[in-house]
């Protein structure tokens, strides 16, 4: 079974991201909503920052999702390699509101650890 390794959620709003989010770093999240019946978080999107998380999360305020959550990242590459997985594990754009496979940073050979994408 799926799951994140994300810390949260939290209400994705700019407030609280800047409350949570409080290193500039390179990391991971999940975007979605709380399913009432079980009180689990329902992926909806998953995305990253290569450089600054608490931005790329503002980015995404006043959209349809309602929580998020996030991890950071040791590095770029390691957080496109986490988005690959998530994006893979969560039902790729068959299930998540994610148009297409995440995309590797300009100027890097970086390669999808799980498909032949970025090959």
């Amino acid at each position: 079974m799926a799951s994140l390794e994300m810390r949260g959620s939290f209400d994705l709003n700019t407030e609280t991201i800047d409350k949570q989010v409080t290193k500039n770093s390179p990391g991971n999240y999940a975007l979605g909503h709380i399913n009432k019946e079980n009180n689990h978080f329902i992926v909806e999107y998953v995305g990253r920052a290569d450089s600054d998380l608490n931005g790329r999360l503002k980015q995404h305020v006043g959209e349809k999702y309602k929580k998020f959550k996030y991890s950071y990242a040791d590095s770029p590459k390691a957080a496109f390699q986490e988005e690959c997985r998530d994006y893979h594990e969560f039902g790729e754009n068959q299930k998540l509101d994610n148009k297409i496979h995440p995309d590797k940073s300009e100027d890097t050979f970086w390669k999808c650890p799980y498909c032949d994408i970025c090959n």
